[in-house]
């Protein structure tokens, strides 16, 4: 028996059986309910879902997806209401049953080993083995063919560990494809990919498609879901709210009904002038380099001042960030307010008031089994120890919930578990860690990842209090008009360099993309 791999996805090679007519019911969902102690997660969910389209779920973070692709993913059971999947009752009592019934899920929090290579990690639990021992040779013929069908730029080889994020989510996307399924849940696939990245991605689905796979899919940018869903349907407060297809949407009308209001401006006016050059920078850095991440970089912020970088997977621009914050040992010097300072542990780079959120949440970010104020003063936790050593609890408990109102956390308490909330929610308790130490310079690297558009704004609103503030901000994004609509000037990195240093007025998407792909001088 050959091995199970994307050929039997349908996407090249030998197809799986699929209906030829009319695309057919192939999920049925009425009346869904899950419920946590007092907190009704999801409530009277109803959804049908179809063979060769992609059915996008749409709603601020809270709004009850992910515990709606949990049930799905036999992670959680459900408190009431019925599931139907090709014809039949479902309730998977396990992620593995959920699997072989046909249901393949590809996690926004990524489910990989760092200790294992690419292609243990995508035959994890499954390598194909002969008496007991491991077939080495298939399994990486195995992970090499799986990955030149899907066209992703990975080396098989390679340690899970070493890889940037945006390519760990490509492993998880080809981990997810690596055996067969009538439906694939993709929660938030592009959340770390930049726009070439995700363009790979989109080849996938249309593929998917094609061959009669149904796609239930969790993003929150706007423009991708337009342009890939056949059918959205938004969610507010864990409840189903409608269901249109792509023709009968819009991006006014999708974000009135995810947010129960009209927002008018994707992006918060500026409230304060960018600082001229006249003003010294408190952070500056000249020829930093980190052997094998990246070289010569160069830059300067002032006080202030958001500087933005932008660039490819593989462009440097985060490892230029755990530099800075000392977690990753790179020579040249770093300035801040005029004088030479040594960062070489987080340590160093807190007692200089420098912050970093981390793209990682996960493993780097946040303690999962911890509680939400717990996470949001763990930098801070000095700040509430009297001089006997005891903690102020009371005063822990109010900078907790005033984080918490200030970045509208939907938490039913601080005393929660943060890994029991949703990325987006985790995603604001990570900020809110970060701003209660009070930082002058604050690295934030994709902070917005994994976040709704009415949580984008009051992050994009946050961003611009700072900087009229006197904060200074280095913001790594994937997403050009993040990075464009924040910024005060462009850092665009090729190839683990610096391409060009420019300035945000009248820049435009394709003059930043010329200098990332490298051609701007062809």
């Amino acid at each position: 028996m050959p091995r199970s791999s994307v050929l039997d996805t349908g996407l090249t090679g030998a197809p799986i059986p699929v209906k030829t007519d009319k695309p057919g019911k192939i999920l049925e969902i009425r009346n869904l309910t899950r419920e946590f102690g007092p907190v009704k997660a999801l409530r009277h969910m109803n959804l049908d879902v179809y063979r060769g389209r992609v059915h996008t779920l749409l709603g601020e973070n809270g709004a009850g997806k992910s515990t709606l692709i949990k049930i799905l993913s036999g992670l959680f059971p459900q408190t009431d209401g019925k599931i139907s999947f090709k014809g039949e009752p479902y309730a998977p009592a396990t992620p593995l049953d959920a699997r072989r019934n046909g249901v393949a899920t590809i996690f926004q929090e990524l489910s990989l080993s760092r200790n294992l290579t690419v292609a243990e990690n995508i035959y994890a639990n499954r390598e194909p083995n002969r008496f007991g021992f491991i077939r080495e040779k298939t399994l990486y013929d195995d992970a090499n063919r799986l990955i030149a069908e899907l066209d992703l730029p990975i080396n098989v080889q390679a340690k899970v560990g070493d890889l940037s994020m945006a390519q760990r989510q490509l492993v998880e996307i080809a981990k997810g494809l690596s055996r067969p399924a009538d439906l694939v849940i993709m929660d938030e696939p592009t959340s770390s990919l930049s726009d070439n990245e995700a363009e790979l991605l989109f080849a996938i689905i249309e593929r998917l498609k094609a061959r009669g796979t149904a796609v239930i899919y969790i993003s929150h940018r706007m423009n991708e879901i337009l342009r890939i869903s056949n059918d959205i349907t938004v969610m507010r407060d864990g409840e189903y709210i409608t269901t249109l297809t792509r023709e009968e949407a819009d991006i006014n009308k999708l974000i009135a009904l995810m947010v129960g209001r009209p927002l008018d401006n994707v992006f918060p006016p500026s409230i304060s002038q960018a600082p001229g050059s006249d003003i010294p920078p408190l952070l500056e850095v000249n020829n930093l380099s980190a052997h094998g991440f990246f070289e010569s970089v160069s830059f300067a912020v002032r006080p202030g001042e958001t500087l933005g970088f932008f660039g490819l997977v593989g462009s440097g621009r985060s490892d230029v960030m755990k530099a800075l914050f000392g977690l990753l040992p790179a020579t040249g010097k770093i300035m801040v307010d005029g004088t030479a300072r040594r960062i070489t542990c987080p340590s160093d780079a807190i007692k200089l008031s420098l912050a970093f959120v981390t793209e990682n949440r996960k493993e780097e970010g946040l303690v999962l089994s911890h509680s939400v104020g717990r996470n949001i003063n763990m930098v801070a936790l000095g700040s509430f120890a009297t001089g006997l050593g005891f903690m102020r609890s009371g005063a822990e408990r109010a900078a907790a919930l005033e984080q918490i109102r200030r970045l509208t956390v939907k938490t039913p308490s601080p005393d929660f578990m943060a890994g029991d909330l949703s990325g987006g929610n985790q995603q604001k308790i990570v900020l809110a860690k970060w701003l209660e130490t009070k930082p002058r310079i604050l690295v934030l690297d994709e902070p917005t990842r994994g976040v709704d558009v009415g949580a984008k704004f009051e992050i994009y609103k946050m961003i611009r209090e700072l900087a009229a503030s006197g904060t200074a901000i280095l913001l790594v994004s994937s997403e050009l008009p993040e990075v464009l609509g924040l910024s005060d000037r462009v850092v665009v990195m090729h190839k683990k360099r610096i391409a060009a240093d420019l300035p945000a007025s009248n820049l435009t998407q394709e003059q930043v993309m010329t200098h990332a792909a490298g051609v701007a001088n062809d």
